[in-house]
């Protein structure tokens, strides 16, 4: 079932994206306009400008815009030549590129407002300002951009804008923006000592401290005994290869900007890289004897460690990082079982997603080739087309929600990316799920059919939970580092009231710890309330805290989040509750 997007406030924002473009130049006639999407939560434009523009330049920059809205100019529309083109942008090399671009059969349009702006644009665009008067938008942001994303262009100044149909649209979004900020998990997964960086080993290679590798323990286990008990079947290959078992696999040629490279082919006899996925390598297996039909379909799973050469501007804490672990897995199948074991695949993503609380945030994407820029890919026109409508027909009969993506498949084919927002609206894929008809010719991986002939399997790429990084930091997002019980690195804490009640809390925390829940034990010499204090701020679920009369009794106290203080319970009888809490994988209380 294909999403449809908001197209009029979609329209409404690419319009205000021309009214700040015509306020800058107005402002600062020297700017040269880049581009100037929509975007999620408004529009930005990058631009090329000698001023430095800052906060203290939104004002001017807002108030202009308004000057501009109140005139109510209409946005006209011309055709025009590739040549008339390049004479009306001369001298902006942003514009030129893109016009140079262009197909030689394309229609070039630009846009008019009022008598004295014009921009390259495709449209649509509403009739006129007066139709943009009642939207509220809000200058956010100014942040240097590539051009292109590309490290090698010159850096652009992107101004940011939110844009909303009213005033109560944008106030909410701004209110919900600075919760946001306290749920970040670049700052709070730092706070509770989840994870650290540092400069001198490099952007997007964190350090996973104790607690945030406790967490991620726990995920890594809890999905390779689930995969197990679907069929999946366990392997652990290198961490990289020569440049041989990439050109077969087409991500030398197709994705070696995005590898660490190990070697030079000029000097070297041989080259070897990361690898940046486990597909290649998984193959082998299904490679290391002949293969029937009564073999398939035939199902590999591997925690891998991956390593993918992203940008410097496109790090963010653990959502993109370099070294990655994935639940990644490759499943090959007859074109008859090919549906039922995507199901069953999204049917474990699903499962995974609910069990640590993220399915409800999920929302889902077909993303497929772009015809236009083939050279992207492996295949045929034939092969790409027979394929997405294979996968169409499965989303479509499974009833998913999706959005179409134009030239977001891999290179290799078509897939269904599961996607997550953090807290400031970002959308990044944290599951997919291929269909690949393509590789297993590459590879020579044959099957003996119930005729007797010789087929190709058609593979299924798949994770199951995705980057375990990536994971953690929607999971601290998401619960703002008070985590599921079964999830918390630390589920209980043992406070002492005094120094004389040290040994009985001792007695506790050996009693928890022996029967194999995480705790830890605060003895300190210091007063009860700023140990509550100092534990709380951490997250932990459960505070136990014995005094005189706690020791006296054999009894504890308990403090926890959502529980109503208890005095006077038995030890045996909170760990069952805990036994429980965690069985059953309570998300809320």
């Amino acid at each position: 079932m294909k999403i449809v997007k908001d197209e009029k406030l979609n329209m409404a924002r690419h319009g205000l994206a021309h009214i700040l473009a015509k306020a800058l130049v107005s402002l600062y006639p020297d700017t040269k306009l880049a581009i100037g999407p929509a975007i999620e939560d408004g529009f930005y434009y990058d631009v090329d400008t000698k001023e430095q523009l800052t906060p203290d330049h939104f004002d001017a920059i807002e108030k202009k815009m308004h000057e501009i809205l109140g005139k109510g100019e209409p946005f006209v529309r011309e055709e025009i030549s590739r040549s008339e083109a390049l004479k009306l942008f001369s001298g902006n090399p942003y514009k030129e590129e893109i016009i140079n671009e262009l197909p030689k059969d394309a229609v070039i349009s630009i846009y008019k407002t009022g008598d004295d702006f014009f921009d390259l644009c495709s449209g649509p665009h509403v009739e006129s300002s007066k139709n943009l008067q009642n939207y509220a938008f809000k200058i956010h942001a100014v942040n240097g951009a590539y051009w292109r994303g590309d490290e090698k262009n010159k850096m652009l100044q992107r101004v940011y804008v939110y844009a909303f149909a009213d005033k109560k649209q944008l106030a909410e979004h701004i209110r919900m923006l600075e919760e946001a900020k306290k749920r970040d998990h670049n700052k709070l997964g730092r706070e509770l000592e989840i994870f650290t960086t540092v400069d001198y080993i490099g952007q997007g290679l964190p350090i996973i401290l104790p607690k945030g590798a406790k967490i991620i323990q726990i995920m890594q286990r809890f999905v390779e005994d689930e995969e197990a008990r679907r069929g999946w079947q366990l392997t652990k290959t290198p961490y990289m290869a020569k440049s041989d078992l990439y050109k077969i696999s087409g991500h030398w040629d197709h994705y070696k900007e995005g590898m660490f490279v190990l070697g030079d082919e000029k000097k070297d006899k041989e080259v070897f890289a990361l690898r940046p996925m486990t597909c290649p390598f998984q193959y082998q297996a299904y490679l290391n004897k002949a293969r029937s039909y009564k073999d398939l379909p035939l199902r590999y799973d591997e925690t891998s460690t991956l390593f993918r050469n992203e940008a410097s501007g496109e790090m963010h804490g653990l959502i993109r990082v370099r070294q990655f672990t994935i639940s990644e897995g490759h499943l090959m199948c007859t074109p008859e079982q090919l549906e039922q074991e995507f199901k069953s695949c999204l049917e474990l993503a699903i499962f995974m997603l609910k069990a640590v609380g993220l399915y409800e945030d999920a929302s889902y994407r077909f993303s497929q080739w772009d015809p236009k820029d083939k050279s992207k890919y492996i295949g045929t026109e034939e092969q790409w087309t027979q394929t997405q409508n294979t996968m169409q027909k499965i989303l479509d009969h499974l009833d998913i929600p999706y959005e179409v993506a134009i030239g977001e498949a891999a290179f290799y084919g078509p897939k269904l990316d599961i996607q997550i927002r953090n807290v400031f609206g970002k959308e990044d894929t944290l599951i997919t799920i291929q269909i690949d008809q393509m590789q297993a010719e590459l590879f020579g991986m044959e099957y003996t059919d119930k005729d007797g002939k010789k087929k190709y399997p058609t593979i299924i790429h798949r994770t199951s939970i995705g980057c375990y990084e990536r994971t953690l930091a929607y999971l601290i997002e998401k619960y703002a580092g008070a985590f599921p019980l079964w999830l918390a690195p630390v589920q209980v804490k043992v406070l002492s009231l005094t120094e004389r009640n040290n040994d009985y809390a001792k007695e506790v925390f050996d009693i928890l710890q022996s029967k194999g829940f995480r705790a830890e034990l605060d003895d300190r010499n210091e007063k009860i309330g700023y140990k509550i204090r100092e534990a709380s701020a951490m997250k932990i679920p459960y505070l136990i805290i014995v005094g005189d009369e706690e020791e006296k009794t054999k009894t504890i106290s308990i403090r926890g989040r959502g529980f109503e203080n208890k005095s006077g319970l038995m030890l045996e009888d909170f760990m069952v509750r805990l036994n429980d809490e965690v069985e059953k994988r309570v998300l809320k209380k």
